[in-house]
């Protein structure tokens, strides 16, 4: 069983997952629409996922404000949420991402790659990064028991 870890933004959804291990994580791919309302398309692509990688779990990244309030964004992630679990029947956690956008545009700064072509992938990156922290949380956890 794998885990999969979300990047969930107004007109993209970034995908990522662990390996069977859930000790790293990957980013697969970036679900996009036109509308950010439209999501049926997009729960079909995630639901396709989750068969195809043996998913038991989903990592929502959460964007709380950096003053530790929720804001507009936090409010629709939490609709996403409930929605996802809805439809696919898994437990979906939610995760701060707080900063993981900029530091997947930092990322890929330092590897050269141009600011045109960025925003094919950040979003991709971010559900890394945001999987990525929840599985070193569940490592150093695991240790502390």
């Amino acid at each position: 069983m794998r885990i999969m870890g979300l990047d969930y933004g107004s007109k993209t959804v970034g995908v990522a997952i662990s390996d069977p291990l859930l000790i790293t994580a990957q980013g697969i791919e970036i679900i996009r629409r036109k509308q950010e309302n439209k999501l049926r398309q997009t729960f079909a692509r995630i639901e396709e996922l989750i068969k195809l990688y043996d998913t038991s779990e989903i990592v929502l990244g959460f964007p709380i404000n950096m003053n530790h309030t929720i804001g507009d964004r936090a409010d629709i992630s939490l609709d996403f949420k409930s929605k996802l679990e809805s439809r696919t029947g898994l437990p979906v956690v939610l995760w701060d991402e707080r900063l993981t956008t900029v530091m997947a545009d930092q990322a890929m700064k330092e590897y050269g790659i141009r600011r045109e072509e960025r925003y094919l992938h950040v979003d991709r990156i971010a559900a890394m990064l945001i999987l990525q922290n929840y599985l070193d949380y569940k490592k150093n956890k695991r240790k502390t028991e």
